[in-house]
């Protein structure tokens, strides 16, 4: 079976679950998994790891995201965005654009963000949206996040049009709300598209439909990615065949082998450009494919 990354535009109203349920059937993958939850309102990239490239899901994870979203000023909802109820509503006419701008520099940066009560985090081995629709809110511990970048688009009042970059765990929802809180008017995410993620990019990738039709016409797998490309901001070091053979076998390698360890990892890339494995910086195996991917 063929293993790699590719690439879904995920239409709103769909959740990543089900996107990958879609791939799954659609290419015959006995395996897939996906990169970061997109919410069923969101749309835009959702990375997807099939078979064997499943293993690279951990690098994956933690990648920097963009998205384009809208905050909408003055009405605000239990589920920080248009999905839920709405529980109050406020003026937003005396808010200026200055006083948006300014509001928003203030969420740049490391900041803490206090995770939603409507969000997939566990509490009790129970998502916190369990909690939250039975009446019993969890509140977990505000957690640090990096925006390295929130750019405002346009503002067409009362919705704010802007670009947001950020870490993994970032909830823009969350962004929109504390945004709309500083204020004074309150607000909500009213629309949200992930545009790119772990340096892939939204031109890249095909819609459900798109790849339905790939795989009637037979071309679906020009669409993936290869393993050993996926990563591109892991540093990679040739193998040999000596090299080869004790990562087939599983057997320790270090600086005798000839690699060079000067980042947090290195991927082990054989003649014909397959990945052998990925080691840390003990050269310790994060994960190993004996022969090749």
């Amino acid at each position: 079976m063929e293993s790699g990354i590719l690439l879904i535009d995920k239409p709103a109203g769909m959740t990543s679950a089900r996107g990958v349920a879609i791939v799954k059937r659609l290419t015959g993958a006995g395996k897939v998994g996906h990169t970061g939850t997109l919410d069923p309102m969101a749309t835009g990239l959702l990375i997807c790891c099939l078979n064997q490239a499943t293993k690279l899901a951990q690098f994956l994870l933690k990648g920097e995201k963009t998205y384009e979203a809208v905050l909408h000023l003055g009405v605000q909802t239990d589920t920080q965005d248009a999905t839920g109820r709405v529980t109050a509503r406020k003026s937003a006419s005396q808010v200026m654009e200055s006083d948006v701008a300014e509001a928003m520099q203030a969420f740049t940066g490391n900041i803490l963000q206090q995770p939603p009560a409507y969000s997939a985090l566990k509490h009790q081995g129970k998502p916190l949206y369990h909690w939250a629709r039975s009446g019993k809110p969890v509140v977990k511990p505000p957690r640090n996040v990096v925006i390295s970048e929130l750019v405002i688009k346009k503002i067409v009042w009362p919705e704010v049009f802007f670009r947001i970059t950020c870490s993994a765990g970032t909830y823009v929802r969350t962004v929109c709300a504390d945004v709309g809180d500083a204020l004074g008017c309150g607000g909500h995410l009213s629309a949200l598209r992930r545009t790119a993620s772990c340096g892939f990019s939204i031109p890249r990738a095909v819609t459900p439909a798109q790849l339905e039709d790939a795989v009637q016409a037979g071309s679906w797998k020009k669409r993936l990615i290869s393993p050993a490309d996926a990563l591109a901001d892991i540093p990679a070091h040739p193998a040999t065949d000596a090299l080869g053979e004790k990562i087939k076998f599983g057997r320790p390698i270090g600086p005798a082998d000839g690699i060079q360890v000067q980042s947090k990892n290195v991927k082990i890339i054989d003649a014909d450009g397959k990945l052998l494995a990925i080691i840390d910086e003990t050269y310790r195996y994060c994960c190993v494919f004996p022969n090749g991917i």
